[in-house]
């Protein structure tokens, strides 16, 4: 019997190699998938203010990346794309909407540009992680387009409210959340 599923084995292998590129094979949603910001970390801040990011995040912000003030205490930070998707939306906005002049001030105010070193490093403006309340270590938390960074005493009283079942189910009932 090893004989055999060796062989079916051998056989199934060779037809593998066949016909499309393995990478033409691959699901669109899967390729998708792969191109969010998922997940959650821990990673220390060192004295200059420079913050680890997670292997699986560097590739997504090869073209640099923005890191702006969250709207929970938090910062965000948004590959170069993704930002200037948000920079062409509110600047359609009028400019005689004091909502839309306070959301201008709130992001772009505190937006900047960062790199990725070769260490995989991230330098967080001072300004920023005083907004945050970061010192030392920093929960990175995926929501698929961007990533969030935070404080691990905020994280953990989001987390809290995130793991009230109750609560969130109340939250989200009116959101549509289709699985196709």
């Amino acid at each position: 019997m090893g004989t055999d599923s060796l062989y079916c084995g051998y056989k199934w292998s060779k037809v593998g190699d066949r016909g499309a590129p393995a990478r033409a094979r691959r699901s669109v949603y899967l390729e998708q998938v792969e191109q969010m910001f998922l997940g959650r970390y821990e990673h220390a801040i060192d004295e200059k203010g420079r913050l680890t990011i997670p292997v699986r995040y560097r590739e997504l912000l090869a073209n640099g990346a923005y890191v702006t003030q969250g709207f929970d205490h938090n910062l965000m930070v948004l590959d170069a794309p993704s930002f200037e998707r948000i920079y062409e939306h509110v600047n359609q906005m009028s400019m005689t909407d004091p909502n839309a002049r306070q959301l201008k001030r709130f992001i772009f105010s505190s937006a900047e540009r960062v790199d990725i070193d070769r260490a995989g490093r991230m330098l967080l403006p001072q300004f920023l992680r005083e907004a945050a309340r970061l010192e030392g270590i920093a929960t990175i938390v995926g929501v698929g387009d961007y990533f969030e960074i935070w404080s691990p005493q905020h994280w953990a009283q989001q987390n809290e409210l995130l793991q009230d079942t109750d609560v969130i189910a109340q939250r989200f009932a009116a959101l549509s959340l289709p699985i196709r």
